[in-house]
Protein backbone atom coordinates (compact mmCIF):
# COMPACT_ATOMS: atom_id res chain seq x y z
CA UNK A 1 0.00 0.00 0.00
CA UNK A 2 1.25 3.41 -0.74
CA UNK A 3 2.46 4.96 2.61
CA UNK A 4 0.93 8.33 1.58
CA UNK A 5 -2.66 6.67 1.68
CA UNK A 6 -1.43 4.52 4.88
CA UNK A 7 -0.55 7.75 6.70
CA UNK A 8 -3.72 9.38 5.95
CA UNK A 9 -6.21 6.57 7.26
CA UNK A 10 -3.80 6.88 10.35
CA UNK A 11 -4.44 10.47 10.24
CA UNK A 12 -8.41 10.18 9.60
CA UNK A 13 -8.49 6.94 12.35
CA UNK A 14 -6.92 9.43 15.04
CA UNK A 15 -8.93 12.51 14.29
CA UNK A 16 -11.82 10.21 14.53
CA UNK A 17 -10.72 8.62 17.54
CA UNK A 18 -9.53 12.38 19.02
CA UNK A 19 -13.33 13.70 18.00
CA UNK A 20 -15.21 10.89 19.78
CA UNK A 21 -13.39 11.50 23.13
CA UNK A 22 -13.63 15.32 22.97
CA UNK A 23 -17.26 14.39 22.11
CA UNK A 24 -17.78 12.46 25.17
CA UNK A 25 -15.72 14.83 27.53
CA UNK A 26 -18.21 17.91 26.30
CA UNK A 27 -21.21 15.73 26.94
CA UNK A 28 -20.14 14.87 30.18
CA UNK A 29 -19.51 18.48 31.85
CA UNK A 30 -22.19 19.57 28.90
CA UNK A 31 -24.63 17.53 31.81
CA UNK A 32 -26.73 19.94 33.96
CA UNK A 33 -25.97 20.58 37.28
CA UNK A 34 -28.79 17.87 38.64
CA UNK A 35 -27.75 14.71 36.38
CA UNK A 36 -25.06 15.28 38.79
CA UNK A 37 -27.56 14.86 42.15
CA UNK A 38 -26.82 18.58 43.09
CA UNK A 39 -30.25 20.52 43.59
CA UNK A 40 -31.84 23.20 41.45
CA UNK A 41 -33.31 25.94 42.41
CA UNK A 42 -36.92 26.70 42.22
CA UNK A 43 -37.93 29.65 40.19
CA UNK A 44 -41.52 31.21 40.67
CA UNK A 45 -44.12 31.44 37.91
CA UNK A 46 -43.30 35.12 36.97
CA UNK A 47 -39.55 34.39 36.61
CA UNK A 48 -40.43 31.62 34.26
CA UNK A 49 -39.82 32.79 30.53
CA UNK A 50 -41.78 31.05 27.66
CA UNK A 51 -39.96 30.16 24.32
CA UNK A 52 -42.08 33.38 22.52
CA UNK A 53 -40.67 35.91 24.64
CA UNK A 54 -37.08 34.89 23.50
CA UNK A 55 -35.87 37.66 21.05
CA UNK A 56 -33.79 36.32 18.13
CA UNK A 57 -31.07 39.29 16.53
CA UNK A 58 -32.05 39.31 12.65
CA UNK A 59 -29.90 37.19 10.40
CA UNK A 60 -27.24 39.76 8.61
CA UNK A 61 -28.36 40.90 5.63
CA UNK A 62 -25.70 40.51 3.17
CA UNK A 63 -25.52 43.51 0.80
CA UNK A 64 -25.03 42.61 -2.78
CA UNK A 65 -22.25 44.24 -4.08
CA UNK A 66 -22.43 45.57 -7.61
CA UNK A 67 -21.06 43.65 -10.33
CA UNK A 68 -17.32 45.29 -10.97
CA UNK A 69 -17.85 46.30 -14.65
CA UNK A 70 -15.59 45.27 -17.42
CA UNK A 71 -13.04 46.85 -18.83
CA UNK A 72 -14.17 49.28 -21.86
CA UNK A 73 -12.38 47.71 -24.62
CA UNK A 74 -9.93 50.23 -26.52
CA UNK A 75 -10.89 51.46 -29.38
CA UNK A 76 -9.42 50.83 -32.76
CA UNK A 77 -6.89 53.19 -33.73
CA UNK A 78 -8.78 55.77 -36.30
CA UNK A 79 -7.21 55.06 -40.10
CA UNK A 80 -5.34 57.54 -42.13
CA UNK A 81 -6.39 58.39 -45.32
CA UNK A 82 -4.90 61.27 -47.18
CA UNK A 83 -7.65 62.86 -49.89
CA UNK A 84 -6.82 65.70 -51.71
CA UNK A 85 -9.15 67.88 -49.83
CA UNK A 86 -9.23 69.20 -46.60
CA UNK A 87 -6.51 69.52 -44.54
CA UNK A 88 -4.80 68.17 -47.86
CA UNK A 89 -6.27 70.46 -50.33
CA UNK A 90 -3.93 72.73 -52.52
CA UNK A 91 -5.01 75.60 -50.93
CA UNK A 92 -4.07 74.69 -47.37
CA UNK A 93 -0.77 74.92 -45.19
CA UNK A 94 1.87 73.96 -42.39
CA UNK A 95 -0.61 75.80 -40.02
CA UNK A 96 -3.96 73.75 -41.05
CA UNK A 97 -1.92 70.51 -40.84
CA UNK A 98 -1.20 71.66 -37.45
CA UNK A 99 -4.56 72.52 -36.38
CA UNK A 100 -6.34 69.12 -37.49
CA UNK A 101 -3.52 66.93 -36.11
CA UNK A 102 -2.41 68.28 -33.21
CA UNK A 103 0.91 71.08 -33.09
CA UNK A 104 3.00 68.25 -31.32
CA UNK A 105 2.39 65.88 -34.05
CA UNK A 106 3.93 68.19 -37.22
CA UNK A 107 7.48 69.24 -37.54
CA UNK A 108 9.19 71.28 -40.43
CA UNK A 109 12.34 69.30 -41.30
CA UNK A 110 14.52 68.03 -44.15
CA UNK A 111 13.49 65.09 -46.10
CA UNK A 112 14.96 62.83 -48.78
CA UNK A 113 14.47 63.77 -52.14
CA UNK A 114 15.85 62.04 -56.07
CA UNK A 115 19.13 61.28 -56.29
CA UNK A 116 19.73 61.91 -52.49
CA UNK A 117 18.91 65.60 -52.31
CA UNK A 118 16.81 67.14 -49.47
CA UNK A 119 14.40 69.11 -49.09
CA UNK A 120 12.24 70.71 -46.49
CA UNK A 121 8.61 68.97 -46.01
CA UNK A 122 5.98 69.48 -43.36
CA UNK A 123 6.25 65.72 -41.57
CA UNK A 124 3.32 64.43 -39.63
CA UNK A 125 3.94 62.54 -36.50
CA UNK A 126 7.92 62.67 -37.06
CA UNK A 127 9.05 60.08 -34.59
CA UNK A 128 6.18 57.26 -35.48
CA UNK A 129 7.67 55.54 -38.21
CA UNK A 130 3.79 54.02 -39.22
CA UNK A 131 2.11 57.44 -39.03
CA UNK A 132 4.74 59.40 -40.55
CA UNK A 133 3.57 61.57 -43.62
CA UNK A 134 5.65 64.20 -45.33
CA UNK A 135 4.33 67.32 -47.20
CA UNK A 136 6.04 69.48 -49.43
CA UNK A 137 4.83 73.14 -50.44
CA UNK A 138 5.17 75.61 -53.41
CA UNK A 139 5.93 77.88 -51.19
CA UNK A 140 8.86 76.70 -48.23
CA UNK A 141 8.65 80.58 -46.93
CA UNK A 142 5.12 80.54 -45.74
CA UNK A 143 4.29 76.62 -46.14
CA UNK A 144 1.54 77.12 -47.88
CA UNK A 145 0.43 75.87 -51.41
CA UNK A 146 0.61 71.97 -51.28
CA UNK A 147 2.38 70.66 -53.89
CA UNK A 148 3.32 66.84 -52.83
CA UNK A 149 2.04 64.07 -50.38
CA UNK A 150 4.33 61.42 -49.61
CA UNK A 151 3.52 58.39 -48.22
CA UNK A 152 6.76 56.05 -48.22
CA UNK A 153 8.92 53.91 -45.61
CA UNK A 154 7.14 51.73 -42.76
CA UNK A 155 3.67 54.26 -42.80
CA UNK A 156 0.59 52.47 -43.19
CA UNK A 157 -1.36 55.88 -44.76
CA UNK A 158 -3.54 55.07 -47.13
CA UNK A 159 -4.19 57.79 -50.39
CA UNK A 160 -7.46 57.27 -52.52
CA UNK A 161 -8.59 54.13 -54.45
CA UNK A 162 -7.33 52.60 -51.04
CA UNK A 163 -3.29 52.85 -52.36
CA UNK A 164 -0.98 51.47 -49.58
CA UNK A 165 2.63 50.81 -49.45
CA UNK A 166 3.00 46.75 -49.71
CA UNK A 167 0.55 46.57 -52.48
CA UNK A 168 1.45 43.86 -54.73
CA UNK A 169 1.69 44.51 -58.49
CA UNK A 170 -1.55 42.37 -59.56
CA UNK A 171 -3.62 44.39 -57.08
CA UNK A 172 -2.20 47.35 -58.32
CA UNK A 173 -2.90 46.18 -61.91
CA UNK A 174 -6.57 45.68 -60.88
CA UNK A 175 -6.82 48.91 -59.58
CA UNK A 176 -5.64 50.22 -62.98
CA UNK A 177 -8.02 48.28 -64.71
CA UNK A 178 -5.64 47.57 -67.30
CA UNK A 179 -2.24 46.63 -67.65
CA UNK A 180 -0.16 49.51 -67.13
CA UNK A 181 4.02 50.31 -67.65
CA UNK A 182 6.67 50.61 -65.90
CA UNK A 183 10.82 50.77 -65.96
CA UNK A 184 12.65 48.74 -64.79
CA UNK A 185 14.82 48.53 -61.36
CA UNK A 186 17.15 51.18 -61.01
CA UNK A 187 20.56 50.13 -59.13
CA UNK A 188 18.88 51.15 -55.85
CA UNK A 189 15.95 48.46 -56.65
CA UNK A 190 13.49 51.01 -57.56
CA UNK A 191 10.84 51.04 -60.27
CA UNK A 192 8.34 53.58 -61.32
CA UNK A 193 5.09 53.73 -62.97
CA UNK A 194 5.77 55.21 -66.30
CA UNK A 195 2.26 55.38 -68.01
CA UNK A 196 -1.31 54.65 -66.80
CA UNK A 197 -2.14 52.93 -70.13
CA UNK A 198 -5.36 54.84 -69.59
CA UNK A 199 -6.51 53.03 -66.62
CA UNK A 200 -8.26 54.36 -63.70
CA UNK A 201 -5.38 55.39 -61.95
CA UNK A 202 -4.20 57.74 -65.00
CA UNK A 203 -7.78 60.04 -63.87
CA UNK A 204 -6.76 62.86 -61.17
CA UNK A 205 -7.64 61.32 -57.58
CA UNK A 206 -9.59 64.26 -55.97
CA UNK A 207 -7.62 65.98 -57.82
CA UNK A 208 -4.32 64.44 -57.00
CA UNK A 209 -1.95 63.02 -60.06
CA UNK A 210 -0.67 59.51 -58.62
CA UNK A 211 2.92 58.32 -58.55
CA UNK A 212 3.95 55.05 -57.63
CA UNK A 213 7.60 53.70 -56.88
CA UNK A 214 8.20 49.61 -56.67
CA UNK A 215 10.54 47.48 -55.24
CA UNK A 216 11.46 43.80 -55.58
CA UNK A 217 10.50 41.10 -53.38
CA UNK A 218 14.00 40.49 -51.39
CA UNK A 219 13.61 36.98 -52.09
CA UNK A 220 13.99 37.59 -55.83
CA UNK A 221 17.39 36.38 -57.05
CA UNK A 222 19.82 38.07 -58.55
CA UNK A 223 19.52 36.82 -61.94
CA UNK A 224 15.27 37.55 -61.63
CA UNK A 225 16.73 41.77 -60.81
CA UNK A 226 19.10 41.88 -63.57
CA UNK A 227 16.41 40.45 -65.94
CA UNK A 228 14.71 44.19 -65.67
CA UNK A 229 17.19 46.75 -66.06
CA UNK A 230 16.01 50.17 -64.76
CA UNK A 231 17.11 51.54 -68.52
CA UNK A 232 14.16 49.75 -70.07
CA UNK A 233 10.50 49.74 -69.75
CA UNK A 234 8.29 46.88 -69.54
CA UNK A 235 4.27 45.98 -69.30
CA UNK A 236 2.97 45.10 -66.04
CA UNK A 237 2.61 41.44 -67.22
CA UNK A 238 5.53 40.75 -68.40
CA UNK A 239 6.66 37.66 -67.27
CA UNK A 240 10.10 38.97 -66.46
CA UNK A 241 8.79 41.62 -63.98
CA UNK A 242 6.25 39.33 -62.47
CA UNK A 243 8.90 37.38 -61.48
CA UNK A 244 10.49 39.64 -59.18
CA UNK A 245 6.89 39.71 -57.24
CA UNK A 246 7.56 43.94 -57.21
CA UNK A 247 5.48 46.07 -54.24
CA UNK A 248 4.15 49.26 -54.27
CA UNK A 249 7.33 50.98 -52.18
CA UNK A 250 6.51 54.68 -52.24
CA UNK A 251 3.09 56.64 -53.26
CA UNK A 252 3.47 60.46 -54.21
CA UNK A 253 0.15 62.63 -54.81
CA UNK A 254 1.07 65.91 -57.15
CA UNK A 255 -0.99 68.76 -57.61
Amino acid sequence: MDHRWLCLLLATGAAVALGTAASAQQQQSARPRSAQGLPQPQLRDDELISPSQIVRPPPALTQSLPAKPAPAAKPPEPAHAVACKGAFAKESGHIRLAQSFGAQNIDFAQVSGADGATMMASVLFPKDPKRRLEVLWDDDTTRAGTRLIVITGQSTWTAPKGLHLGLPLAALEKLNGKPFKLTGFDKAGAALVSDWNGGMLALPLDGCRLGIQLKPDPKASEEAREAVPGEKEFVSTDAAIRAVKPTVDEIILAY
